[in-house]
């Protein structure tokens, strides 16, 4: 069965195509900068490897684009669009709808767009890929596979919220949590890591999205993005938390409207808010140029994470690891030492020289002496997927 699974983010697409069940990769790619004039995709099959930097105007243009190459007869991978057998979609927020991997009907698209409401940047984004790949290939099979699926076993001192107890029974508000396709997947690798099935680890997925997940004997106990993909850690162009009254202030006090706010806290805040730019890559560089904002605005991200280290740990009664993943906890060695910096009273010491190698393979960036281990481990979104779709399907 040959499965295409579309990983649609805020700002990017990544795509895979799995030959399964063997698990086989025949092609990759990224699509990234999504409405910036500087938008990249990378393509990267058996025998090519393309990168093309231009203006790619919305997630629409990004998914054709991406049909263009799979089928283009200089560097495409298959003939014709009967050739993919089932679309796996990650979906962000399933609500307390969907608490496994569904195949697509109409009901379901209905649904996912009722919640877009509580997932604006992304939800619309899952729903126009899934549109989309509709069209080009008719024959496939749709399937959904939901980031709030795995932190359906936080326990419910954990996910409910000290608002009347309605809210929770009448409407279902509630902690959901996000990113649980690449929790589960950087977890579970975690623990054949340590070899340890009964472990307690903290998972940090930092993207343009960042959430972290306390993982205890492999189940998901606390999240730090609740109702929505909005609170938790400082984002791309996500505020984080922040404290509610600010909000109330900024209608009733500075004439901002709802949407307004809304707006600003969902697109205009976090790394952008603080700095002009919402790619970390580019605070970076700015930070080592001396711009006292981004210098700011990557030690207020590590002091918001190494916040939630200390809290996980101490819900979980003890700490046997911590795992980057993502792209930028993949990537950057300068928000992992930041994030470690200071951290030996809980048992975690970094290696500096080995924090700064690259591997796309899982890694140990701890010293010997480390009682906590400080892993990297690539997130694999697209293979979980493509597993939940082909398990579905077969």
């Amino acid at each position: 069965m040959q499965i295409l699974v579309l990983n649609s983010g805020s700002s990017s697409i990544k795509f895979q195509l799995f030959s399964m069940p063997q698990a086989r990769v025949i092609c990759s790619g990224l699509v990234e900068r999504i409405g910036l004039e500087n938008a990249k995709i990378t393509y990267t099959s058996k025998k090519d490897e393309i990168e093309k930097i231009g203006i790619i105007k919305n997630h629409q243009e990004g998914l054709h684009l991406i049909a263009k190459y799979l089928m283009s007869t200089e560097v495409g991978v298959i003939k014709s669009a009967s050739e993919i057998h089932a679309v796996g979609h990650r979906v962000v927020h399933g609500g307390s709808t969907f608490a496994d991997t569904v195949e697509i009907t109409e009901e379901v698209k209905q649904k996912i767009t009722k919640l877009s409401a509580l997932a604006p940047l992304h939800n619309p984004a899952n729903l126009e890929g899934i549109l989309v790949a509709e069209e080009i290939f008719p024959e496939a099979k749709q399937v959904a596979v939901f980031d709030t699926a795995f932190h359906q076993t936080i326990p419910v001192e954990a996910y409910k919220y000290a608002i009347p107890n309605k809210f929770l029974i009448e409407n279902n508000i509630r902690v959901y949590g996000f990113h649980g396709t690449s929790h589960k997947y950087v977890s579970e690798k975690a623990i054949q890591y340590l070899e340890k099935p009964k472990s307690k680890i903290i998972t940090i997925h930092l993207g343009n999205g960042c959430s972290m997940t306390a993982v205890k004997n492999g189940k998901s106990i606390d999240h730090t993005l609740g109702f929505a993909p909005m609170n938790g850690l400082i984002m791309g162009t996500r505020s984080g938390d922040i404290d509610p009254a600010v909000i109330f202030y900024m209608v009733n006090s500075l004439g901002y409207s709802l949407d307004e706010v809304n707006t600003l806290l969902q697109k205009e805040s976090g790394m952008l808010g603080l700095t002009g730019y919402s790619d970390l890559r580019d605070i970076e560089s700015e930070a080592e140029n001396g711009n006292e904002d981004c210098i700011l605005a990557l030690k207020m991200n590590a002091y918001r994470i190494k916040k939630f280290i200390g809290a996980y740990a101490s819900v979980m009664s003890g700490l046997d690891a911590i795992v980057f993943t993502a792209g930028i906890g993949e990537n950057s060695d300068v928000v992992r030492e930041l994030v470690c910096e200071d951290q030996e009273f809980l048992g975690i010491q970094l290696d500096k020289e080995k924090n700064k190698k690259r591997s796309k393979e899982t890694r140990d960036i701890s010293t010997l002496s480390s009682k906590v281990k400080i892993l990297v481990i690539p997130t694999d979104e697209e293979f979980e997927i493509a597993k939940q779709s082909f398990n579905l399907l077969a």
